[in-house]
């Protein structure tokens, strides 16, 4: 058969049918056994050569198997042949015998192709998403940290709000609690103190001869 790429294939199908009236069957046609198969003939050809030779043999089969049943029922119920068409199907489909290595060489190859592509997809898909979790993991790491920020800074502001609002009140007890509680944070770090008393005059420096090498006052 040629096909609509004007390339040329060998099919082969099998129509499966019933007899739906007997009386059609057996008086209406000749020979109806005979008119079926030059029906099926002529649809399969009509259908066959409205595709290209890639589809006839790869990814068409299914639509022309439909398509084909659909025409010769009509064409069945047209001539009064008294048959019900169940199936139509498809058996095997070559190209000629001088291209069938080449042909074979091209099938090959888009399997190869789509064997690659499934490859990538496969790959794509385990890629992808890991991506996407991490992104989002990122993304709500980012927003904890930025509420956890923005609180921060609003508690910081409202302490602040609300010593300020007690330095109005009293500014020198206030200054003084302020101070006292920067000591408390601040002295514990110092290894060594000393404290002096502001009016004391004419104080010796002690130089300790007992500290270890290194240590600083």
């Amino acid at each position: 058969m040629v096909t609509g790429d004007l390339n040329a294939a060998l099919v082969e199908w099998v129509v499966q049918y019933r007899i739906a009236d007997p009386v059609k069957f057996l008086f209406e046609v000749r020979e109806p056994a005979e008119t079926l198969r030059y029906v099926s003939e002529s649809v399969m050809r009509e259908v066959v050569g409205d595709r290209t030779v890639d589809e006839v043999i790869t990814i068409g089969r299914q639509e022309i198997e439909t398509e084909a049943l659909t025409k010769m029922q009509a064409l069945s119920t047209k001539y009064a042949m008294g048959i019900s068409i169940d199936q139509v199907q498809l058996k095997n489909i070559n190209p000629p015998q001088p291209v069938q290595e080449s042909f074979n060489e091209v099938n090959q190859a888009q399997q190869e192709k789509e064997k690659l592509i499934n490859e990538a997809r496969r790959d794509y898909n385990k890629v992808i998403p890991l991506a996407e979790g991490e992104k989002d993991q990122r993304i709500r790491e980012a927003d904890g940290y930025r509420l956890k920020r923005i609180n921060e800074a609003e508690g910081d502001a409202a302490r602040f709000s609300a010593l300020l609002a007690e330095y109005s009140k009293a500014p020198e007890v206030t200054r003084r609690r302020i101070y006292i509680e920067t000591l408390q944070d601040v002295l514990p770090s110092i290894r060594s103190k000393i404290i002096v008393d502001e009016q004391t005059r004419s104080i010796l420096p002690l130089l300790d001869l007992g500290a270890q090498k290194g240590d600083q006052p």
